[in-house]
């Protein structure tokens, strides 16, 4: 079956233009555009959406005030931040409202299909040139000692303690060889425990991974 989407922006010619992006998709189906905050929730609630593409700027109410509300509501939706803000302050209150995606307007096509398609499959997605950025703001904040194992979701396998080490690492933008030095350990054990972390959150990089620790609290943002 299609992915089912709702558009919410208070620009009518962006939402013609992103429906008529994915309308070229047949995997992918628009069922739905809101104008304002409000109207988004309704249109979710009866609708009932996989994908919400989301701007942060709407009136009535904001894009992270509906995500954050939506999330509250344990809503299903997988919500994706679609917005012209490319500051990492922004990309920060977004992973902490629970968004599962940020994406800049002047993304290309193709980028924008990807990223729909893996936020379905249940993967996180940053706009690739926001992570390096991300990384650096993470690096500069004071991190709380990193939460235990049996803090991870039931759905996955639990982490580690080293584990968790080395993803709060990755959350400070470290490399392979910079967490080796960091853990006394050698680079095969640091990809070795990379392989193992990636199962078990069900990601496939890095950034998905950081993603990941920040929502939930692996990595505790200020």
């Amino acid at each position: 079956m299609p992915i089912k989407i709702v558009i919410a922006d208070d620009h009518a010619l962006l939402r013609q233009g992103i429906k008529n992006v994915l309308s070229l998709e047949p995997d992918l189906n628009v069922i739905g555009e809101a104008a304002d905050g409000e109207e988004a929730i309704s249109k979710i609630e009866s609708l009932k959406p996989d994908i919400l593409l989301l701007d942060v700027n709407m009136p009535h109410m904001n894009g992270l005030e509906v995500t954050k509300r939506l999330k509250a509501d344990n809503t299903p939706v997988k919500v994706i931040i679609l917005t012209i803000h490319d500051d990492q302050s922004y990309v920060l209150e977004v992973i902490k409202s629970g968004a599962d995606g940020y994406l800049l307007k002047d993304i290309e096509p193709g980028m924008l299909v990807k990223a729909i398609r893996l936020v379905y499959a249940g993967q996180s997605f940053i706009y690739p040139t926001l992570a390096k950025r991300l990384f650096g703001e993470l690096s500069r904040q004071d991190e709380r000692r990193a939460a235990p194992p049996e803090h991870c979701s039931r759905k996955e396998e639990r982490l580690t303690y080293r584990e968790v080490e080395v993803l709060k690492l990755i959350g400070r933008g470290m490399n392979n060889q910079e967490i080796a030095q960091e853990l006394f350990l050698s680079e095969k054990t640091v990809k070795n425990h990379l392989t193992n972390i990636f199962r078990k959150i069900s990601v496939v990089d890095r950034t998905q991974a950081v993603l990941y620790a920040i929502k939930n609290k692996i990595v505790v943002l200020d």
